[in-house]
């Protein structure tokens, strides 16, 4: 193996301290000690270091004093000062310890006659917060299997094995590892499933109910089976009069009922490259709430009056019915819109020509309001992953997005505004949807980051700082072709969005007030949002009656998400892996968007990014810090370089996609 010389260079634009492991990490029998509480988190070595607060650094805890703690757990701790200013801790206390569900491969130490030792099982975690071994007593497995465990916590961690998906080198045993880990439970339970065909099968009627007036259609990816919104317009003397309705699933799913329980647990549907895991049983989601054309549905309408330069005005909620006239296609209403009449698509949307030319002048003047505000509209390397009748990956191609999907986005925030401006002028309960400005110790990364790309960073000094210096640079990035470069670590510096029951406004979108109202079909928290807006507006219910079922909406959904989320990524990254393994040797232009100590991360034009490692590079390869690159001789490496790659190897197990530069 090559070694390889490392130094860094001191930073000219001040950063947080980074957490650094003590050169001498015993306990001292000298000083005082403060208790304090906060998060722990945890290391491949075994040590780890706990956050307190902002304020402060994090308290290093040496292995032998984690009490067992893994990472996420919050934890008391006892804390020393040690000679020259540094602190260590000891945790005192698991407060907030959850017993998670782990995967890994298993494995066996073996003798000099290669015959496994007595106790020599152990478990390699998938988790880079675990140790790199995890010794285990018994498993029913054979070795090289991929397993699920639970950890044991003490002094000194071990595994508990809880089941096996076979071959670790296999596509299902990894994909089912995924669903498992993450909690994604496919089938539902048979009380919600038959709760779900019968409802389905009740007839709609007008009853209490306004009917939508035409034309109104939908319009969604050609392979969409869950419609659950749909659109009108009409111009008005001072603007404009946008419909938004969606389908009333609060009608279906009523509360403390199996199906109740379902979407609670659930809290969202989960989207994968070969499958949809739905939120609700497919008697509902693509049956009885879809809004199918031709169809009578129960809708709850928003119906928001815009002024001639796309401003809200007023947000008026009625329960209605409607009849989708069209069933419209993203890509048949693109081609539409470049090519006009003469485009092949016409004939389908003839009657509703007029009004889809209406909709698009409205999304430009939003789309214009959204810009001047500082909507964030980051890069994408969202991948859309083409499979065969194997279920194996051909190829693999960037999703892209054209004006209809992004009038129908603009559509969506306005509506999602609109009804959380309403909600919090009755002072109604709501489940706000979140995001709040990057932390300090990110931003501050963040800007030397973009700083030492050359790119001017004053505009952030302004208070209180808002997303419109981030749209400026990132504007900037783009005419330079560095779009990537800039808004992945943009991204990663951003505070996570989330769900809660108290409205912080949205920094990403530059708003005051936003909630979800127009997916509940795959989203609690829209479903929630439905069942508020009627409770207090239709059924004149007191507000104060439905705080708490905001609140335990809002983390339900919350968590749901993140599950999802972690999910979905991981099958895309599953495919991609399964793709590059059938490119090993071959050669890709690419793009460097990050650059550390231990090597460079590259992006094939295709969304599948890799590792080149440190030793894939020439001996004597200088990382510096302060301007993030890596230098040999007279060749520097920095994000946004483009390079020519070839893929080394993969490995399934761990969804990694090893690198090296082509000179």
């Amino acid at each position: 193996m090559k070694h390889n010389k490392i130094s860094k260079k001191s930073n000219k634009i001040t950063a947080p301290k980074h957490r650094r492991r003590p050169a001498d990490h015993k306990s001292p029998k000298h000083g005082k000690e403060r208790t304090a509480e906060g998060i722990f988190s945890s290391t491949r070595s075994g040590f780890g270091f706990v956050t307190v607060s902002e304020n402060e650094d994090d308290i290093f805890i040496p292995a032998a004093h984690t009490m067992g703690a893994l990472h996420g757990d919050k934890v008391a701790i006892a804390i020393r000062s040690l000679p020259g200013g540094k602190t260590e801790g000891r945790v005192t206390q698991l407060i907030d310890a959850e017993d998670k569900l782990y995967t890994g491969v298993l494995y066996a130490h073996h003798g000099r006659n290669g015959k496994a030792r007595g106790n020599s099982l152990y478990v390699m975690p998938d988790d880079r917060h675990l140790p790199d071994a995890l010794p285990l007593a018994t498993a029913e497995a054979k070795i090289g299997d991929k397993i699920a465990f639970y950890v044991e916590r003490g002094r000194y961690l071990a595994a508990r094995f809880y089941r096996t998906f076979g071959p670790a080198h296999t596509k299902d045993a990894n994909y089912e590892s995924i669903l498992t880990q993450n909690g994604i439970e496919v089938d539902f339970d048979p009380e919600a499933e038959k709760e779900a065909k019968a409802l389905s099968r009740l007839p709609v009627t007008e009853e209490g109910r306004t009917r939508v007036r035409g034309p109104v259609f939908t319009i969604d990816g050609a392979d969409a089976k869950d419609l659950d919104d749909a659109i009108s317009l009409s111009k008005t003397k001072n603007g404009y009069l946008l419909g938004v309705h969606i389908a009333d699933v609060s009608h279906y799913v009523q509360p403390k009922t199996p199906l109740d329980r379902a979407v609670m647990k659930r809290g969202t549907s989960v989207y994968f490259t070969d499958k949809v895991v739905p939120m609700l049983p497919k008697d509902l989601s693509n049956g009885a709430c879809s809004l199918h054309p031709g169809e009578d549905k129960y809708t709850l309408s928003a119906y928001i009056t815009l002024d001639k330069k796309g401003a809200i005005r007023e947000t008026r909620i009625e329960k209605t019915v409607m009849q989708s006239d069209v069933r419209g296609v993203y890509s048949e209403v693109n081609d539409l819109f470049v090519n006009g009449k003469s485009s092949s698509f016409y004939d389908k949307y003839k009657a509703i020509y007029g009004t889809l030319t209406d909709m698009h002048q409205l999304y430009r003047l939003l789309a214009q309001r959204a810009r001047e505000r500082g909507y964030m509209e980051l890069e994408s390397a969202e991948a859309r992953i083409l499979l065969d009748d194997r279920g194996e990956p051909v190829e693999i191609i960037p999703r892209e997005r054209g004006d209809a999907e992004r009038m129908i986005e603009h559509f969506m925030l306005t509506a999602n505004e609109g009804v959380a401006t309403l909600l919090s002028e009755k002072e109604c309960p709501c489940v706000f949807r979140v995001h709040d400005a990057p932390p300090e110790d990110k931003l501050t990364h963040f800007l030397r980051y973009a700083h030492n790309l050359g790119y001017e960073i004053d505009e952030f000094a302004i208070e209180p700082l808002s997303s419109l210096p981030f749209c400026h640079l990132l504007d900037k990035a783009r005419e330079q072709g560095a779009a990537a470069a800039i808004s992945f670590p943009m991204l990663r510096t951003m505070a996570k969005a989330e769900y809660t029951a108290k409205r912080r406004g949205h920094f990403g979108l530059g708003l005051t007030h936003y909630c979800h109202f127009t997916s509940p079909i795959r989203r609690l928290s829209d479903l929630a949002t439905h069942r508020m807006l009627k409770s207090v507006l239709f059924e004149g219910r007191p507000a104060a009656s439905m705080a708490a079922y905001a609140r335990r909406a809002a983390t339900a959904a919350t968590e749901s998400e993140l599950r999802a989320l972690a999910a979905e990524r991981q099958i895309d990254a599953l495919y991609k892996v399964l793709w590059a393994e059938k490119h090993i040797g071959e050669v890709f232009d690419a793009m460097l968007y990050s650059v550390q100590s231990f090597g460079m991360f590259a992006l094939l034009p295709n969304t599948c990014e890799g590792l080149i490692p440190l030793e894939e590079l020439p001996f004597g390869a200088v990382y510096d810090e302060e301007m993030s690159t890596l230098r040999y001789k007279n060749t520097v490496y920095r994000p946004a370089d483009p390079i020519r790659v070839r893929i080394e190897d993969t490995e399934l197990s761990t969804r990694r996609i090893r690198l090296s530069i082509v000179l």
